[in-house]
């Protein structure tokens, strides 16, 4: 006979067992007895119709937390419609309701995503009793929702999002707290089932373009049960490694009937087929073990759990763009998507429909540069022997000799560091460029308001010492003629100087083609800013408070602030990316040439706008305080203070407001924010050793190499 303690042993056991589900027919028949569609009860499971779908055929299971959630309905609605024969109290069954689409919900954007599912409230009118246990603490975020952030309409072709992260447990995380069941267990799968089942993916920008593919994140275990290797290792940077062709995972893929793009499968992967009609069929991969979040740009992303990583890139995908790649290929990315090359337009001749170019786009077709706008290993520069010079519009690197520093600003207490908002970006603000091919033109007339490369002697204009020059990046004089992009000539007659070019390249065609690239970023910026707790409102004391502590508010939401700096100078990196890996021969075009993004002068008309934006200021500061600057870096600057905050020497009128021209705190583009603060004698050490206190401000550590 057994004992007392074998059979609670035994009953133990069988508590201890995972939720037994009825068989597949009988989930369908207990829901259409309940008189609840397919669709209704994914809306409460926070799943898809087809993962429903597959439950009630039996190609697929739930798993925890969503299983006994699944079981807890189907009990209540066994007790209520039992099978036929089966002895219940009468409850008459609910009206059958037609299927609708549930109503939009609108969660805050930065959603708490312990709710992973729905409780079966929602759909019995009279549940069990106790309270639902649905959440995973272990990898919830615990960050509590933000009222003011407001998400845009579902698009009811895309109700999961634009992507998800997959664990090695089959689970996919969505945004909102949504999880997805994925029972793909190869890559080939795994694309098919974010393109049929996942409902994952995200609208157009622009009328005229086209949807952003589905994007799935692989954790190190999910790479790993998919057959990928769990790191990529090599001399090379791992973000420029790929798998072999004769990897089994690409030959699952070729033997799939799926394409891999140029750049193979790394970190960031395409897979794709051709295009049937209109419809697309392309998936994007990211790895995070394979370093496709870079830290510079995702700080701590990486090691985020599933559902905190959805969270950021979501915020990101919905303000931005869904991720292509590091935050300069989505930068670049970014301007197509909000310039489409091409709209569909009506043949006069046919009536009928065909695809032209969209006015204000760069078109289609790559466009070779100006000799002066290329690069020296271009083949524009090399075919033609062209010994001519280049563009130099770089950002500011520039030190003032320690020799012009007078004995009372060496006397003042404080070195302040002032760091402008996203310069480039504000610099791209109304920013015509050219559109159309360079005409070369023989001592032409000046025209600030045509884009281009003019060869013009500045070497005349005398400035004040402690002052850079706005004319070259290093700050020093230039000695004779050179090249230079349209705004820094504008900038030399502002300053009240004759120019007289001797030769140009300039563009007939032109428009602000940036312009709504700087709107969605401003504006993805500004709302980010305040989801942290810096907004508008906050007085400049405020926002000095606020600055100092946005990054500790939410490491998530700081993690998508830091991406979109990145993908503003990432952006406007790219439009001239130069050749890459060392078997590079001089001459050869290389893959970043076939772009119509790849533009050199756009890029320089970004920098020395924001370059001339800079010394604008350095200047009105000089002649309303009186103060000159130590050092300039891109976008910091450094000053001399009799006190530790910003507010001891910048400009202000009687009335307490800020002088228009100067340097102002604040967080729109632009504008500046505190970068650091050190001692004077500290800065001075370092311009004497010839070192950049712009560089080490934040920080206050200099090192030897100012390259690290």
């Amino acid at each position: 006979m057994a004992s007392e303690e074998e059979l609670f042993a035994n009953v133990d056991a069988l508590l201890e067992e995972e939720p037994q589900l009825p068989p597949p027919p009988e989930r369908a028949r207990l829901r259409e007895a309940a008189g609840v569609t397919q669709a209704r009860l994914a809306v409460a499971l926070k799943t898809s119709t087809q993962t429903v779908k597959n439950y009630e055929n039996g190609r697929s299971e739930p798993k925890s937390p969503r299983l006994e959630a699944y079981q807890r309905l189907l009990e209540g609605w066994a007790a209520k419609y039992p099978a036929h024969g089966t002895a219940s109290a009468h409850v008459p069954p609910p009206a059958p309701q037609r299927e609708t689409p549930a109503p939009p919900t609108a969660p805050p954007e930065i959603e708490r995503s312990t709710a992973a599912v729905a409780s079966p409230a929602q759909l019995s009118p009279e549940p069990p009793a106790r309270p639902p246990t649905f959440a995973r603490p272990a990898v919830a975020s615990r960050r509590p929702p933000l009222g003011k952030t407001t998400v845009p309409a579902a698009d009811p072709r895309y109700p999961h999002g634009p992507l998800a992260v997959l664990d090695g447990d089959g689970s996919a995380y969505g945004v909102d707290g949504i999880v997805l069941d994925c029972p793909a267990t190869t890559v080939p799968q795994l694309v098919e089932w974010t393109l049929e089942e996942s409902g994952l993916g995200a609208a157009k920008l622009n009328r005229f373009g086209k949807d952003s593919d589905p994007l799935i994140v692989l954790t190190a275990a999910a790479a790993v049960n998919l057959g990928l290797p769990e790191r990529l290792e090599g001399h090379e940077q791992r973000r420029s490694l790929r798998l072999p062709q004769d990897h089994p995972v690409v030959k699952q893929v070729t033997r799939a009937k799926w394409q891999l793009t140029q750049r193979g499968f790394g970190p960031w992967a395409r897979i794709y087929r051709k295009a049937q009609g209109r419809d697309r069929q392309c998936v994007q991969l990211a790895l995070l073990s394979w370093d496709a979040l870079d830290e510079r740009s995702w700080p701590g992303v990486s090691e985020m759990e599933p559902a905190d990583i959805a969270r950021v890139l979501g915020v990101y995908a919905r303000r931005v763009i869904t991720p292509r790649g590091s935050t300069a290929v989505s930068g670049l990315e970014l301007m197509t998507a909000l310039r489409p090359p091409t709209k569909a337009v009506r043949d006069p001749g046919t009536g009928n429909w065909t695809s032209g170019h969209n006015p204000g786009s760069l078109g289609t077709e790559p466009m070779d540069p100006a000799p002066p706008e290329a690069t020296p290993e271009h083949p524009v520069v090399v075919r033609s022997g062209w010994q001519g010079g280049f563009l130099n519009e770089e950002a500011y690197q520039w030190v003032r000799s320690v020799d012009t520093l007078s004995d009372e600003e060496c006397l003042l207490p404080f070195a302040i560091g002032l760091d402008l908002n996203t310069a480039f970006l504000a610099a791209a603000a109304r920013l015509t460029v050219g559109l159309s091919s360079p005409d070369h033109f023989h001592a032409p007339r000046f025209n600030p308001k045509i884009p281009g490369s003019w060869l013009v002697d500045l070497s005349p204009v005398e400035l004040d010492p402690r002052l850079p020059s706005p004319f070259t990046p290093d700050g020093i004089r230039p000695t004779g003629p050179a090249w230079y992009q349209t705004h820094t000539v504008a900038y030399a007659q502002e300053l009240g100087h004759d120019v007289y070019p001797i030769e140009a390249y300039l563009r007939r065609e032109t428009g602000a083609y940036l312009d709504p690239w700087h709107d969605r970023l401003r504006n993805a910026y500004v709302d980010t800013l305040a989801d942290l707790g810096v907004t508008k409102e906050l007085s400049e004391v405020e926002f000095l408070a606020a600055m100092e502590r946005h990054r500790q508010a939410d490491p998530a939401l700081a993690a998508v602030l830091s991406a979109i700096k990145a993908t503003v100078k990432g952006g406007v990196g790219k439009l001239r990316e130069r050749p890459q890996g060392s078997h590079y021969k001089e001459g050869e075009r290389w893959p970043a040439l076939e772009r119509p993004t790849w533009r050199p002068d756009i890029r320089a008309a970004v920098i020395s706008k924001a370059r001339v934006n800079m010394h604008r200021k350095l200047t009105n500061m000089a002649k309303m305080t009186g103060l000159f600057p130590l050092a300039v870096l891109s976008d910091c600057v450094v000053y001399p203070s009799p006190g530790d905050s910003p507010l001891d020497f910048l400009p202000y009128a009687a009335s307490g407001k800020p002088q228009p021209g100067g340097f102002r705190l604040g967080l729109s583009p632009g504008l500046a924010k505190l970068e650091g603060v050190q001692s004077m004698l500290w800065a001075v050490e370092l311009m004497e050793k010839g070192l950049n206190p712009a560089r080490h401000i934040k920080g206050g550590d200099a090192v030897a190499d100012e390259g690290e």
